[in-house]
Protein backbone atom coordinates (compact mmCIF):
# COMPACT_ATOMS: atom_id res chain seq x y z
CA UNK A 1 0.00 0.00 0.00
CA UNK A 2 2.95 2.50 1.17
CA UNK A 3 3.69 1.70 -2.52
CA UNK A 4 0.56 2.41 -4.30
CA UNK A 5 0.27 5.99 -2.37
CA UNK A 6 4.19 6.50 -3.33
CA UNK A 7 3.18 5.92 -6.91
CA UNK A 8 -0.04 8.06 -7.06
CA UNK A 9 2.23 10.75 -5.46
CA UNK A 10 4.49 10.33 -8.49
CA UNK A 11 1.37 11.83 -10.91
CA UNK A 12 -0.12 13.78 -8.46
CA UNK A 13 -0.47 17.36 -9.18
CA UNK A 14 1.58 20.15 -7.03
CA UNK A 15 -0.46 22.18 -5.23
CA UNK A 16 2.45 24.79 -5.50
CA UNK A 17 4.24 26.38 -8.21
CA UNK A 18 7.52 25.07 -7.88
CA UNK A 19 9.06 24.71 -10.85
CA UNK A 20 12.85 23.17 -10.54
CA UNK A 21 15.24 21.82 -12.93
CA UNK A 22 13.64 18.31 -13.66
CA UNK A 23 9.96 19.46 -13.12
CA UNK A 24 7.26 19.63 -15.47
CA UNK A 25 5.10 23.14 -15.58
CA UNK A 26 1.68 23.23 -16.73
CA UNK A 27 1.37 26.03 -19.83
CA UNK A 28 -1.56 26.82 -18.35
CA UNK A 29 -0.62 27.40 -14.65
CA UNK A 30 2.36 29.44 -16.25
CA UNK A 31 -0.42 31.64 -17.69
CA UNK A 32 -2.86 32.27 -15.10
CA UNK A 33 0.15 33.35 -12.63
CA UNK A 34 0.94 35.38 -15.17
CA UNK A 35 -2.32 37.06 -15.57
CA UNK A 36 -2.64 36.68 -11.42
CA UNK A 37 0.59 38.76 -11.06
CA UNK A 38 -0.90 41.17 -13.92
CA UNK A 39 -3.91 41.96 -12.17
CA UNK A 40 -2.45 41.84 -8.83
CA UNK A 41 0.20 45.03 -10.00
CA UNK A 42 -3.22 46.58 -11.90
CA UNK A 43 -5.33 46.58 -8.50
CA UNK A 44 -2.35 48.43 -6.67
CA UNK A 45 -2.18 50.79 -9.17
CA UNK A 46 -6.01 51.34 -8.89
CA UNK A 47 -5.91 51.44 -5.22
CA UNK A 48 -2.94 53.83 -5.35
CA UNK A 49 -4.82 55.96 -8.04
CA UNK A 50 -7.91 55.85 -5.73
CA UNK A 51 -5.89 57.36 -3.28
CA UNK A 52 -4.24 60.16 -5.38
CA UNK A 53 -8.15 60.87 -6.58
CA UNK A 54 -9.25 61.37 -2.47
CA UNK A 55 -6.30 63.47 -2.14
CA UNK A 56 -7.17 65.02 -5.05
CA UNK A 57 -10.76 65.52 -3.86
CA UNK A 58 -10.28 66.62 -0.64
CA UNK A 59 -8.17 69.50 -2.22
CA UNK A 60 -10.78 71.03 -4.19
CA UNK A 61 -13.33 70.20 -1.49
CA UNK A 62 -11.28 73.62 0.82
CA UNK A 63 -13.94 76.45 1.58
CA UNK A 64 -13.84 78.63 -1.48
CA UNK A 65 -14.33 76.23 -3.49
CA UNK A 66 -17.11 74.03 -1.85
CA UNK A 67 -19.98 76.51 -3.38
CA UNK A 68 -18.54 76.62 -6.73
CA UNK A 69 -19.17 72.26 -6.97
CA UNK A 70 -22.34 72.35 -5.38
CA UNK A 71 -25.11 71.16 -8.33
CA UNK A 72 -27.17 74.08 -9.45
CA UNK A 73 -30.43 73.14 -11.02
CA UNK A 74 -32.24 75.55 -13.72
CA UNK A 75 -35.50 73.68 -14.39
CA UNK A 76 -37.58 76.69 -16.55
CA UNK A 77 -41.25 76.61 -18.95
CA UNK A 78 -41.26 77.58 -22.24
CA UNK A 79 -44.27 78.74 -23.98
CA UNK A 80 -44.59 77.47 -27.56
CA UNK A 81 -43.46 80.39 -29.99
CA UNK A 82 -46.42 82.44 -32.09
CA UNK A 83 -44.53 82.42 -34.66
CA UNK A 84 -41.35 81.14 -36.49
CA UNK A 85 -39.16 82.79 -38.96
CA UNK A 86 -39.33 81.16 -42.59
CA UNK A 87 -35.89 79.84 -42.69
CA UNK A 88 -36.89 78.09 -39.35
CA UNK A 89 -40.12 76.68 -41.05
CA UNK A 90 -38.24 75.20 -43.82
CA UNK A 91 -35.68 73.47 -41.38
CA UNK A 92 -38.34 71.79 -39.62
CA UNK A 93 -41.08 71.92 -41.89
CA UNK A 94 -44.32 70.59 -40.06
CA UNK A 95 -42.58 68.75 -36.91
CA UNK A 96 -42.55 69.95 -34.25
CA UNK A 97 -39.77 72.15 -32.80
CA UNK A 98 -37.71 70.92 -30.08
CA UNK A 99 -35.78 73.25 -27.57
CA UNK A 100 -32.62 73.85 -29.81
CA UNK A 101 -34.08 74.64 -32.78
CA UNK A 102 -36.55 77.05 -30.83
CA UNK A 103 -32.74 78.24 -29.66
CA UNK A 104 -31.71 78.78 -32.94
CA UNK A 105 -34.59 80.47 -34.64
CA UNK A 106 -33.85 84.15 -34.21
CA UNK A 107 -37.68 84.83 -33.88
CA UNK A 108 -38.20 82.75 -31.04
CA UNK A 109 -39.60 83.75 -27.84
CA UNK A 110 -37.10 81.79 -25.58
CA UNK A 111 -34.15 84.08 -27.16
CA UNK A 112 -33.53 86.14 -24.47
CA UNK A 113 -33.09 83.16 -22.11
CA UNK A 114 -29.76 82.25 -24.00
CA UNK A 115 -29.12 85.70 -25.06
CA UNK A 116 -30.35 88.23 -22.70
CA UNK A 117 -30.65 91.87 -24.02
CA UNK A 118 -28.10 94.19 -23.77
CA UNK A 119 -29.59 95.68 -20.89
CA UNK A 120 -28.51 93.26 -18.83
CA UNK A 121 -24.71 92.70 -20.04
CA UNK A 122 -21.43 92.27 -17.78
CA UNK A 123 -20.02 96.21 -17.55
CA UNK A 124 -16.73 95.88 -15.41
CA UNK A 125 -16.24 99.81 -15.33
CA UNK A 126 -20.02 100.32 -14.11
CA UNK A 127 -20.70 96.77 -11.90
CA UNK A 128 -21.91 97.81 -8.01
CA UNK A 129 -19.49 96.88 -5.86
CA UNK A 130 -21.55 93.93 -4.55
CA UNK A 131 -22.13 92.72 -8.25
CA UNK A 132 -18.60 93.08 -9.42
CA UNK A 133 -16.60 89.84 -10.39
CA UNK A 134 -19.14 87.80 -11.33
CA UNK A 135 -19.41 85.66 -14.51
CA UNK A 136 -22.89 85.40 -15.70
CA UNK A 137 -22.80 82.50 -18.69
CA UNK A 138 -24.67 83.82 -21.39
CA UNK A 139 -24.89 87.75 -21.07
CA UNK A 140 -23.36 90.00 -22.97
CA UNK A 141 -19.46 91.00 -21.71
CA UNK A 142 -18.25 94.13 -22.13
CA UNK A 143 -14.68 95.37 -22.04
CA UNK A 144 -12.93 98.51 -20.25
CA UNK A 145 -14.16 100.89 -23.24
CA UNK A 146 -17.92 99.32 -22.83
CA UNK A 147 -17.60 97.24 -26.19
CA UNK A 148 -19.03 93.83 -26.48
CA UNK A 149 -16.00 91.35 -26.28
CA UNK A 150 -15.27 90.55 -29.99
CA UNK A 151 -13.24 86.99 -29.05
CA UNK A 152 -14.89 84.08 -30.22
CA UNK A 153 -13.44 80.63 -30.75
CA UNK A 154 -10.21 81.61 -28.61
CA UNK A 155 -7.95 80.87 -25.85
CA UNK A 156 -5.80 82.50 -23.15
CA UNK A 157 -1.84 83.10 -23.15
CA UNK A 158 -1.24 83.68 -19.18
CA UNK A 159 2.34 85.61 -19.15
CA UNK A 160 3.83 84.65 -15.77
CA UNK A 161 6.55 87.87 -15.92
CA UNK A 162 3.93 90.67 -15.64
CA UNK A 163 0.60 88.72 -14.39
CA UNK A 164 -1.18 89.15 -17.35
CA UNK A 165 -3.39 87.06 -19.16
CA UNK A 166 -4.23 87.53 -22.77
CA UNK A 167 -7.13 86.63 -24.17
CA UNK A 168 -7.46 86.11 -28.49
CA UNK A 169 -10.50 85.40 -30.55
CA UNK A 170 -12.67 85.64 -33.84
CA UNK A 171 -13.48 89.67 -34.26
CA UNK A 172 -17.07 88.80 -35.84
CA UNK A 173 -17.78 92.84 -35.58
CA UNK A 174 -19.71 92.45 -38.69
CA UNK A 175 -22.76 91.95 -40.33
CA UNK A 176 -24.08 87.77 -40.40
CA UNK A 177 -24.32 86.16 -44.17
CA UNK A 178 -24.70 83.28 -46.28
CA UNK A 179 -22.07 83.25 -49.30
CA UNK A 180 -24.96 80.82 -50.69
CA UNK A 181 -28.57 79.23 -50.12
CA UNK A 182 -26.78 76.10 -48.37
CA UNK A 183 -23.65 77.88 -47.14
CA UNK A 184 -23.13 78.65 -43.54
CA UNK A 185 -23.68 81.42 -41.40
CA UNK A 186 -20.56 83.60 -41.97
CA UNK A 187 -18.59 87.28 -41.54
CA UNK A 188 -16.25 88.53 -43.21
CA UNK A 189 -12.99 88.14 -41.70
CA UNK A 190 -11.88 91.22 -39.17
CA UNK A 191 -9.00 89.76 -37.28
CA UNK A 192 -7.89 88.03 -34.33
CA UNK A 193 -8.56 90.32 -31.42
CA UNK A 194 -7.00 90.54 -27.93
CA UNK A 195 -7.38 91.92 -24.47
CA UNK A 196 -5.55 91.98 -21.32
CA UNK A 197 -6.63 91.76 -17.99
CA UNK A 198 -4.60 90.87 -14.63
CA UNK A 199 -8.13 89.41 -12.94
CA UNK A 200 -9.74 87.66 -15.57
CA UNK A 201 -12.89 89.90 -15.40
CA UNK A 202 -11.81 93.03 -16.52
CA UNK A 203 -10.95 93.26 -20.05
CA UNK A 204 -8.59 96.01 -22.02
CA UNK A 205 -9.39 95.75 -26.14
CA UNK A 206 -4.92 95.76 -27.04
CA UNK A 207 -6.61 96.19 -30.65
CA UNK A 208 -6.78 93.68 -33.37
CA UNK A 209 -3.47 91.39 -33.27
CA UNK A 210 -3.44 90.05 -36.76
CA UNK A 211 -5.63 91.43 -39.08
CA UNK A 212 -7.84 89.94 -42.01
CA UNK A 213 -6.86 91.30 -46.00
CA UNK A 214 -9.12 94.10 -47.48
CA UNK A 215 -7.31 94.47 -50.99
CA UNK A 216 -5.89 90.76 -51.86
CA UNK A 217 -8.24 88.03 -53.12
CA UNK A 218 -5.11 85.21 -53.00
CA UNK A 219 -3.97 85.81 -49.62
CA UNK A 220 -5.38 83.13 -46.75
CA UNK A 221 -6.74 86.50 -44.58
CA UNK A 222 -8.63 87.67 -47.82
CA UNK A 223 -12.15 89.04 -46.12
CA UNK A 224 -14.38 86.47 -47.72
CA UNK A 225 -12.00 83.64 -46.04
CA UNK A 226 -12.44 81.58 -42.71
CA UNK A 227 -10.42 82.16 -40.61
CA UNK A 228 -11.10 80.10 -37.08
CA UNK A 229 -10.14 79.39 -33.48
CA UNK A 230 -6.81 81.14 -32.96
CA UNK A 231 -4.94 79.99 -30.88
CA UNK A 232 -1.00 81.92 -29.38
CA UNK A 233 1.84 80.41 -27.09
CA UNK A 234 4.97 81.69 -26.28
CA UNK A 235 8.68 79.89 -27.61
CA UNK A 236 11.17 80.18 -24.58
CA UNK A 237 13.65 79.79 -26.83
CA UNK A 238 13.07 81.89 -29.88
CA UNK A 239 11.40 84.25 -27.61
CA UNK A 240 8.23 84.54 -30.16
CA UNK A 241 4.67 84.31 -29.90
CA UNK A 242 3.12 82.24 -32.00
CA UNK A 243 -0.35 82.07 -32.93
CA UNK A 244 -1.70 79.35 -35.06
CA UNK A 245 -5.55 78.96 -36.39
CA UNK A 246 -8.08 77.32 -39.03
CA UNK A 247 -7.77 78.61 -41.68
CA UNK A 248 -10.30 78.06 -45.22
CA UNK A 249 -12.37 79.27 -48.06
CA UNK A 250 -16.05 80.29 -48.24
CA UNK A 251 -16.61 76.88 -48.95
CA UNK A 252 -15.01 75.13 -46.31
CA UNK A 253 -12.58 73.33 -48.71
CA UNK A 254 -9.61 74.13 -48.18
CA UNK A 255 -9.29 73.01 -44.52
CA UNK A 256 -5.88 73.98 -43.62
CA UNK A 257 -4.04 75.69 -40.46
CA UNK A 258 -2.06 79.01 -40.70
CA UNK A 259 0.93 80.36 -38.59
CA UNK A 260 1.42 83.75 -37.52
CA UNK A 261 4.01 85.17 -35.23
CA UNK A 262 5.18 88.27 -32.93
CA UNK A 263 7.90 89.71 -30.90
CA UNK A 264 4.77 90.75 -28.31
CA UNK A 265 1.70 89.24 -26.88
CA UNK A 266 -0.50 92.25 -28.56
CA UNK A 267 0.80 91.89 -32.00
CA UNK A 268 0.70 92.91 -34.75
CA UNK A 269 1.54 89.29 -35.55
CA UNK A 270 2.91 88.38 -39.34
CA UNK A 271 1.38 86.06 -41.22
CA UNK A 272 3.76 83.24 -42.62
CA UNK A 273 1.99 80.64 -44.34
CA UNK A 274 -1.14 78.45 -44.28
CA UNK A 275 -0.38 73.92 -44.98
CA UNK A 276 -2.22 70.86 -44.83
CA UNK A 277 -1.19 69.74 -41.68
CA UNK A 278 1.17 65.87 -42.14
CA UNK A 279 -0.75 65.79 -45.53
CA UNK A 280 -4.41 66.01 -44.11
CA UNK A 281 -7.46 68.55 -43.73
CA UNK A 282 -7.56 70.31 -40.76
CA UNK A 283 -10.52 72.00 -39.44
CA UNK A 284 -11.38 72.86 -35.41
CA UNK A 285 -7.90 72.89 -34.04
CA UNK A 286 -5.97 73.84 -30.68
CA UNK A 287 -2.15 73.82 -29.81
CA UNK A 288 -1.37 72.68 -26.92
CA UNK A 289 2.60 73.51 -25.01
CA UNK A 290 3.70 70.87 -21.93
CA UNK A 291 5.67 71.51 -19.42
CA UNK A 292 8.98 70.47 -21.11
CA UNK A 293 8.17 73.37 -23.63
CA UNK A 294 7.25 70.54 -26.40
CA UNK A 295 4.07 71.92 -28.04
CA UNK A 296 1.46 69.91 -30.02
CA UNK A 297 -1.32 70.46 -32.94
CA UNK A 298 -4.53 68.61 -32.49
CA UNK A 299 -6.80 69.07 -34.92
CA UNK A 300 -10.07 67.41 -36.96
CA UNK A 301 -9.55 65.54 -39.66
CA UNK A 302 -10.94 62.82 -42.11
CA UNK A 303 -13.88 64.91 -42.85
CA UNK A 304 -14.27 65.51 -38.99
CA UNK A 305 -14.30 61.85 -38.05
CA UNK A 306 -11.16 61.49 -36.08
CA UNK A 307 -8.32 64.04 -34.41
CA UNK A 308 -5.10 63.88 -35.37
CA UNK A 309 -2.19 65.02 -32.57
CA UNK A 310 1.61 65.55 -33.31
CA UNK A 311 4.62 67.61 -32.03
CA UNK A 312 5.43 70.94 -33.69
CA UNK A 313 9.30 71.82 -34.39
CA UNK A 314 11.31 73.55 -31.94
CA UNK A 315 10.22 76.87 -33.04
CA UNK A 316 6.26 76.29 -33.09
CA UNK A 317 6.15 77.09 -36.77
CA UNK A 318 5.56 73.85 -37.94
CA UNK A 319 4.33 70.63 -37.46
CA UNK A 320 6.91 67.46 -37.36
CA UNK A 321 6.57 64.75 -39.28
CA UNK A 322 5.28 62.21 -36.26
CA UNK A 323 1.36 62.24 -36.04
CA UNK A 324 -1.42 59.91 -34.22
CA UNK A 325 -4.60 59.48 -35.07
CA UNK A 326 -7.04 59.22 -32.02
CA UNK A 327 -10.85 59.27 -30.94
CA UNK A 328 -10.84 57.26 -34.64
CA UNK A 329 -14.75 57.35 -36.08
CA UNK A 330 -16.31 59.38 -33.00
CA UNK A 331 -16.93 62.22 -35.19
CA UNK A 332 -15.40 65.01 -32.36
CA UNK A 333 -14.79 68.78 -32.87
CA UNK A 334 -13.73 72.02 -30.87
CA UNK A 335 -10.82 70.27 -28.93
CA UNK A 336 -9.90 71.42 -25.54
CA UNK A 337 -6.82 69.60 -24.25
CA UNK A 338 -4.99 70.67 -20.49
CA UNK A 339 -2.90 68.52 -17.78
CA UNK A 340 -3.33 68.06 -14.70
CA UNK A 341 -0.87 65.73 -12.31
CA UNK A 342 0.97 64.46 -14.82
CA UNK A 343 -2.24 63.07 -16.81
CA UNK A 344 -4.08 64.68 -20.16
CA UNK A 345 -7.22 65.67 -21.04
CA UNK A 346 -9.33 67.27 -23.49
CA UNK A 347 -13.02 68.43 -23.82
CA UNK A 348 -14.23 67.86 -27.13
CA UNK A 349 -17.74 68.36 -28.95
CA UNK A 350 -19.81 66.44 -31.39
CA UNK A 351 -20.40 67.72 -35.01
CA UNK A 352 -23.31 69.22 -35.51
CA UNK A 353 -22.96 73.07 -37.22
CA UNK A 354 -23.97 75.58 -35.17
CA UNK A 355 -26.35 73.42 -32.73
CA UNK A 356 -24.90 72.39 -29.53
CA UNK A 357 -24.41 68.69 -28.55
CA UNK A 358 -23.15 66.99 -25.72
CA UNK A 359 -19.08 67.65 -24.16
CA UNK A 360 -17.50 64.53 -23.92
CA UNK A 361 -14.36 64.35 -21.76
CA UNK A 362 -11.08 62.57 -22.51
CA UNK A 363 -7.68 61.22 -20.68
CA UNK A 364 -4.65 59.82 -21.40
CA UNK A 365 -0.99 59.17 -19.80
CA UNK A 366 0.58 60.10 -23.07
CA UNK A 367 -0.41 63.06 -24.93
CA UNK A 368 -0.27 61.08 -28.54
CA UNK A 369 -2.04 58.37 -26.97
CA UNK A 370 -4.17 56.29 -26.18
CA UNK A 371 -6.72 58.78 -25.51
CA UNK A 372 -9.86 57.55 -23.86
CA UNK A 373 -13.67 58.60 -23.43
CA UNK A 374 -14.85 59.57 -19.94
CA UNK A 375 -18.47 60.68 -20.57
CA UNK A 376 -20.07 64.09 -20.20
CA UNK A 377 -18.03 66.43 -17.75
CA UNK A 378 -21.40 68.79 -17.63
CA UNK A 379 -22.82 68.89 -14.05
CA UNK A 380 -26.20 70.73 -12.87
CA UNK A 381 -29.14 72.94 -14.75
CA UNK A 382 -31.13 70.46 -16.28
CA UNK A 383 -31.23 67.25 -18.56
CA UNK A 384 -30.91 69.65 -21.57
CA UNK A 385 -28.63 72.07 -20.35
CA UNK A 386 -26.12 68.56 -19.59
CA UNK A 387 -26.86 67.44 -22.95
CA UNK A 388 -26.01 70.56 -25.17
CA UNK A 389 -23.25 71.85 -22.91
CA UNK A 390 -24.93 74.02 -21.77
CA UNK A 391 -25.95 75.49 -25.19
CA UNK A 392 -22.31 75.96 -26.10
CA UNK A 393 -18.85 74.91 -27.50
CA UNK A 394 -15.76 74.22 -25.90
CA UNK A 395 -12.82 76.78 -26.93
CA UNK A 396 -10.37 76.61 -23.97
CA UNK A 397 -9.51 75.17 -20.59
CA UNK A 398 -7.53 77.60 -18.56
CA UNK A 399 -5.93 76.29 -15.21
CA UNK A 400 -6.77 78.65 -12.32
CA UNK A 401 -3.20 79.76 -10.18
CA UNK A 402 -3.71 79.28 -6.45
CA UNK A 403 -6.56 76.70 -6.58
CA UNK A 404 -5.42 72.85 -6.81
CA UNK A 405 -7.30 70.88 -9.41
CA UNK A 406 -9.92 74.20 -10.25
CA UNK A 407 -9.90 74.93 -13.82
CA UNK A 408 -12.19 77.77 -15.62
CA UNK A 409 -13.70 76.24 -18.77
CA UNK A 410 -13.99 78.44 -21.76
CA UNK A 411 -17.10 77.47 -24.28
CA UNK A 412 -19.02 79.89 -27.05
CA UNK A 413 -22.39 79.91 -27.08
CA UNK A 414 -22.56 80.95 -31.36
CA UNK A 415 -25.24 82.56 -32.57
CA UNK A 416 -25.90 81.75 -36.24
CA UNK A 417 -28.65 84.64 -36.85
CA UNK A 418 -25.90 87.23 -35.72
CA UNK A 419 -22.59 86.25 -34.92
CA UNK A 420 -21.19 88.88 -33.55
CA UNK A 421 -23.82 88.83 -30.77
CA UNK A 422 -22.79 85.35 -29.76
CA UNK A 423 -21.91 84.98 -26.27
CA UNK A 424 -19.47 83.45 -23.78
CA UNK A 425 -20.23 80.54 -21.10
CA UNK A 426 -17.20 80.34 -18.15
CA UNK A 427 -17.85 78.07 -16.02
CA UNK A 428 -15.52 76.08 -12.38
CA UNK A 429 -14.45 72.88 -13.91
CA UNK A 430 -12.95 70.43 -11.17
CA UNK A 431 -10.76 67.42 -11.53
CA UNK A 432 -11.36 64.82 -8.93
CA UNK A 433 -13.27 61.57 -7.97
CA UNK A 434 -13.77 58.49 -9.84
CA UNK A 435 -14.69 58.57 -13.48
CA UNK A 436 -18.32 57.64 -14.61
CA UNK A 437 -17.44 54.76 -16.91
CA UNK A 438 -15.46 51.74 -17.68
CA UNK A 439 -12.53 52.47 -20.11
CA UNK A 440 -11.52 50.92 -23.07
CA UNK A 441 -7.61 50.73 -21.98
CA UNK A 442 -7.87 49.38 -18.53
CA UNK A 443 -9.33 46.17 -18.24
CA UNK A 444 -12.60 48.17 -17.41
CA UNK A 445 -11.44 49.94 -14.27
CA UNK A 446 -11.27 53.45 -14.86
CA UNK A 447 -8.07 55.09 -13.60
CA UNK A 448 -8.71 58.54 -14.55
CA UNK A 449 -9.99 61.63 -12.21
CA UNK A 450 -13.46 63.01 -13.30
CA UNK A 451 -13.66 66.15 -15.45
CA UNK A 452 -16.61 68.24 -13.49
CA UNK A 453 -17.56 71.30 -15.49
CA UNK A 454 -20.40 72.69 -13.28
CA UNK A 455 -23.78 75.30 -14.03
CA UNK A 456 -23.94 78.26 -12.36
CA UNK A 457 -26.62 81.09 -13.35
CA UNK A 458 -23.93 83.44 -11.59
CA UNK A 459 -20.38 82.66 -10.07
CA UNK A 460 -16.95 84.55 -9.27
CA UNK A 461 -13.62 83.35 -8.33
CA UNK A 462 -12.34 82.97 -4.70
CA UNK A 463 -10.54 85.24 -3.01
CA UNK A 464 -6.92 85.69 -3.19
CA UNK A 465 -7.36 82.59 -5.99
CA UNK A 466 -4.02 84.19 -7.50
CA UNK A 467 -2.08 83.56 -4.30
CA UNK A 468 -0.50 80.25 -3.67
CA UNK A 469 -2.72 78.19 -1.69
CA UNK A 470 -1.18 76.52 1.12
CA UNK A 471 -2.58 72.77 1.57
Amino acid sequence: MGEKMRMKNKYRKSSGFNCNAGSRCSLSAVVWSLVGFVLLIHFYSLISHKQIGAKQVHLTRFPPIRELEEVEEDNFQFAPPRQRSPRAAKRRGNKKPSLIDEFLDDSSQIRLVFFPSSKTAVNPMRMRQNDSSYFVPGRMWLDTDGNSIQAHGGGILYVERTGTYYWYGENKDGPTYQAHSKGAARVDIIGVSCYSSQDLWTWKHEGIALPGEEENPMHDLYKTNVLERPKVIYNDKTGKYVMWMHIDDGNYTKASVGVAVSDSPTGPFQYLYSKSPHGFDSRDMTIFKDDDGMAYLIYSSEDNSELHIGPLTDDYLDVTMVMRRILVGQHREAPAVFKHQGTYYMITSGCTGWAPNEALAHAAESIMGPWETMGNPCVGGNKIFKSTTFFSQSTFVLPVPGIPNFFIFMADRWNPADLKDSRYVWLPMTVGGAADEPLEYNFGFPLWSRVSIYWHKRWKLPEGWNKPYDA
